[in-house]
C-alpha cells in the first residue's frame, strides 16, 4: 500500500495536458492523503477558468489505478489564480494585467474586452475592467455603467492619509473609465502628458482591491497609452483582436511588433466578426505564420450587437447565446496562456524602448 509521499510523487509526475509539463514541475499537486484504500489527491488549479479539470481527474485516476489499483482515490480539484503581481510596485494587487489592443479600430476590442472581463468573472475570478480609450470609452454603456466615481480616504501603514477612486462596480465587475467623468456626447481634447497623467490616475489612484485580472481595453494603433502601460506595470500580456480580412491583419501585425518592441508578451489573436463578409480563418494563418498562439474565433452574429448596445455583457456571458460558448472559450483560452507565460517566465517583462 504506497504512503501518501508516494502517492504525491505519483501523482507529480503526471502530465498537465494543456501545459504538457508534470503537475509536480507546475506545482498543482496541493497534498495527498491515504487511510487503508482510500485516497485523496488535492489538486490546485492556476485559473477558476481551467478548461480541462474532468481529463486532468481521468488522468490522474488512470495513473493511480495502474499502480496502485488497490486505492479509490477521490480527486479534488481547487483553484488559486497564479500571477507575476507586478503591479506591486506601484501598489496594486492584482495579479494578472491584461491588455485587449488592435492595429486599428472597428474590429470589436471594446467588445472582446468587455467578454473578457465578463466571462472570466463568470467563471469565478475576481475581475476588473479599466477603459483606457480616453477618447473613444465605450465600456460603460456596455457594462450597463454609470455615476461617478466617488473619492476615498485612506492611510497606509505609517498613517499618511491619501484620496483613492472607488471604480463602479457593474454585476460584480470593478470599472473604471474616463466615460464616468465626462458628459454623454462631450469630446475629450487631450495632449500625450495629460494622456499619461489620467492613465497613471487610473491604475495607481484607484481602489481596484486584490484581483486576479485587470483587463485593460486599449484605444486603437501602437501610441502613447501602450508605451505608458509598459512603463507602469509588468503586463502578463496582451491579446490583439483582429478581424479576417487582410487590411485588418496588417495593422494587427503592427500591433505585435509593438508590444514585441516593449518586451510584452503576446497571449494571442483573437479572430473577430468571422463569417461570411469577413471571411474565416485570416487570423490563425498568421498566427501560425508569427508562432503567436491562436485564442479562438468569435462569430460574426446579431446577438453580440444586440447584447452590447442593451449594455447586457455580463448576461450574454450567462445566457444561452450564439456566441456564448466561443467567448467563453476565448476566456479560458487567455487564462491559460496566461499561465503558460507564468510558467515560462516568472519575472515581470521590462520596458525595452528600442
Amino acid at each position: 500500500m504506497p504512503t501518501a509521499e508516494q502517492l504525491q510523487i505519483l501523482v507529480s509526475n503526471v502530465i498537465e495536458p494543456i501545459t504538457e509539463k508534470p503537475l509536480g514541475e507546475l506545482r498543482m499537486v496541493r497534498d495527498t492523503f491515504v487511510n487503508g484504500n482510500d485516497a485523496r489527491v488535492r489538486i490546485e488549479l492556476p485559473t477558476p477558468a481551467y478548461p480541462d479539470g474532468k481529463k486532468l481527474e481521468d488522468l490522474i485516476r488512470q495513473r493511480i489505478k495502474f499502480a496502485a489499483p488497490e486505492l479509490e482515490p477521490r480527486i479534488e480539484l481547487h483553484s488559486t489564480v497564479r500571477g507575476k503581481d507586478a503591479g506591486g510596485r506601484i501598489g496594486l494587487n492584482v495579479h494578472n494585467i491584461i491588455a485587449v489592443g488592435s492595429g486599428k479600430g472597428g474590429v470589436g476590442k471594446s467588445t472582446v474586452a468587455a467578454a473578457l472581463a465578463c466571462g472570466l468573472h463568470s467563471f469565478g475570478c475576481r475581475v476588473g475592467l479599466m477603459d483606457a480609450d480616453v477618447y473613444g470609452p465605450s465600456i460603460p454603456h456596455m457594462m450597463n455603467a454609470d455615476g461617478r466615481p466617488a473619492a476615498t480616504e485612506m492611510a497606509d501603514e505609517h498613517g499618511n492619509k491619501f484620496m483613492r477612486m472607488e471604480p463602479i462596480d457593474a454585476a460584480g465587475v470593478k470599472l473604471m473609465s474616463m466615460g464616468f467623468f465626462i458628459e454623454q456626447g462631450q469630446s475629450v481634447v487631450w495632449r500625450g502628458p495629460m494622456l499619461h497623467k489620467a492613465l497613471t490616475q487610473f491604475l495607481k489612484d484607484t481602489a481596484w482591491g486584490e484581483l486576479d485580472y485587470l483587463i485593460i481595453d486599449l484605444p486603437p494603433g501602437t501610441g502613447d497609452v501602450s508605451l505608458t502601460l509598459a512603463q507602469q506595470v509588468g503586463l502578463a500580456g496582451a491579446v490583439v483582436v483582429c478581424t479576417p480580412q487582410q487590411v485588418a491583419l496588417l495593422d494587427a501585425i503592427k500591433a505585435v511588433d509593438m508590444y514585441q518592441k516593449v518586451n510584452v508578451p503576446i497571449l494571442g489573436f483573437v479572430e473577430n466578426m468571422t463569417g461570411e463578409i469577413f471571411g474565416r480563418g485570416g487570423v490563425q494563418k498568421v498566427s501560425q505564420e508569427l508562432k503567436i498562439p491562436f485564442l479562438g474565433e468569435i462569430p460574426l452574429n446579431a446577438a453580440i450587437r444586440e447584447y452590447s448596445d442593451r449594455g447586457q455583457v455580463m448576461q450574454m456571458m450567462l445566457d444561452d447565446s450564439p456566441s456564448r460558448d466561443a467567448l467563453r472559450k476565448m476566456c479560458q483560452n487567455v487564462a491559460m496562456q496566461v499561465f503558460k507565460e507564468i510558467v515560462k517566465s516568472p519575472t515581470g517583462p521590462v520596458l525595452e524602448i528600442l
